[in-house]
């Protein structure tokens, strides 16, 4: 009897998970700062979208290299996973086949850094959202 308390009370609780803890999330990666205004965060959510498409278009328009799925150099492969944090900005770029130049000069360096940095401050903001969600954060 003493064993099947001991082996209750050691089983984690099981969380419940919200629709919002896993659409907030879904949709702030796809569109930045989107996780944040359909949690009604909406300073927040526009400072964020701003800020993403703003640091990403600058990066294209600098002739920023847009990083494609790979298993070449870690370097690639970093840079990919920087660029698929952007969302739908990602896959836009994809589909219309921008950033695919050759890195000929040091502004276009600096613009792929920036594309980069977009997509981490996006996962950076999926994380936030999340959080939000579930209400470890306000």
């Amino acid at each position: 009897m003493a064993n099947s308390t001991t082996e209750k009370s050691k089983a984690a609780p099981a969380e419940n998970i919200s629709l919002m803890a896993v659409l907030a999330p879904a949709v702030g990666w796809l569109i930045p700062g989107a996780g944040h205004m359909i949690q009604k965060r909406w300073i927040r959510g526009l400072l964020l979208f701003v800020s993403i498409v703003t640091l990403f278009v600058l990066g294209l328009g600098m002739q920023g290299r847009i990083y494609k799925a790979n298993g070449g150099d870690i370097l690639d492969i970093l840079g990919f996973i920087g660029d698929v944090g952007a969302g739908a900005l990602y896959l836009l770029s994809l589909a219309m086949d921008w950033g695919q130049g050759a890195i000929a000069f040091a502004t276009a360096d600096y613009g792929t850094k920036f594309i980069i940095v977009a997509g981490l401050l996006n996962f950076i903001a999926v994380a936030d959202a999340y959080h939000i969600a579930i209400g470890k954060k306000q």
